[in-house]
Order: structure tokens, then sequence, then C-alpha cells
């Protein structure tokens, strides 16, 4: 769903956020740095696999290293922040075809990240079919983007529960 105020992604911008991992990544580092090593326990995965997606993401500005810290046994750790660009670069409309992977990322990231909730004690679900006109379309598009637009830039409130929204307005291929 396209955001108004956004720039089109670069080609290396689209192609880091067309994966699942490291959306997640990102997803985790929102609101506090974490070490290769956390996101790494957090996610199940190896810790060389998550270095590969952590240099990606700060390569392309999507992460970013803060102050070097020293870790239980004195060892080196960088912790790393979302810097909240993904919010920012629209790949909808970057050039070419490195779009192409996204909406698959974000779905395959969305079914990990909600597997691990109790769906019917914290989950609000809802699933609405529609009939509407390209304009009336365009309206409800252009609205629900408006209210996330609303809650991203809402200060974050300490103590609060985290929460991820995931919204998909789709064609419903099933009815005619």
């Amino acid at each position: 769903m396209a955001m108004t105020g956004r720039r089109p992604a670069t080609e290396a911008e689209a192609r880091a956020l067309a994966s699942a991992v490291r959306l997640r990544i990102l997803r985790l580092c929102l609101d506090r740095a974490l070490t290769n090593k956390e996101i790494a326990g957090r996610l199940g995965v190896h810790p060389a696999t998550v270095l590969h997606h952590v240099r990606t993401l700060v390569t392309t500005g999507f992460l970013v290293a803060e102050e070097e810290r020293r870790g239980a046994r004195g060892a080196r750790e960088v912790p790393y922040r979302a810097t909240g660009k993904s919010w920012v670069v629209d790949v909808e409309e970057s050039e070419g075809q490195a779009a192409s992977g996204l909406g698959q990322a974000m779905l395959d990231a969305f079914l990990a990240e909600v597997r691990l909730v109790d769906l019917d004690r914290d989950a609000g679900l809802s699933r609405l079919g529609l009939r509407l006109s390209d304009d009336e379309f365009t309206e409800l598009r252009r609205r629900l983007a408006e209210l996330l637009e609303e809650y991203k830039n809402r200060p974050l409130t300490p103590g609060g529960t985290a929460y991820s929204v995931f919204l998909s307005v789709h064609p419903d291929v099933t009815r005619d």
C-alpha cells in the first residue's frame, strides 16, 4: 500500500527488503538495539546467517550500528537499531524488477511472527469481503494509509505493549 511522502526505493533497498528474515530483523530492532547474537537467538537462526542480513541492512541504511560494548565474557558486541527508513521508501514505485519479492517476504515474515501468538486469545483478526469501484478502492487505500501513518508518527508509549499490524487489501479471486 503506497503511503504519501515516500520516495521510490533504489534497487539495492528494494532487494534488501525482499527478505522475510531481514524484515523480521528490522522489527526486532525497532524499539531497542540488539546484537547479532541476540537477533540470532530470537529468530532461531545461525549467527553467521544473521550477520549477512545485518550487513545488508546496514549497507542500505535500514539498520545502524550503535556504540560497541563488551559482552558478558568481554567479547566485542555491536548492537544494531532500525532507522525507520523502511517506512519512507516506496518499493512499489521502485524502478525495474527490484520490487518483486517484497510482498512474499512481508507475508512470510508475518506468518513466522504470528505463529508465535495465541491467535484465539491475543490477536484481533477480521475479514471483510467488499465490492468497490476503482474510486472507492483508492479511497479505502488512502484512508488506511493515513491511519497507519498517524499511528506511526505517534511518540512511543513508555512501558506500552509492542504490537504489529499486518494489513492486506487484495482482489478476491475466489468471487466473481
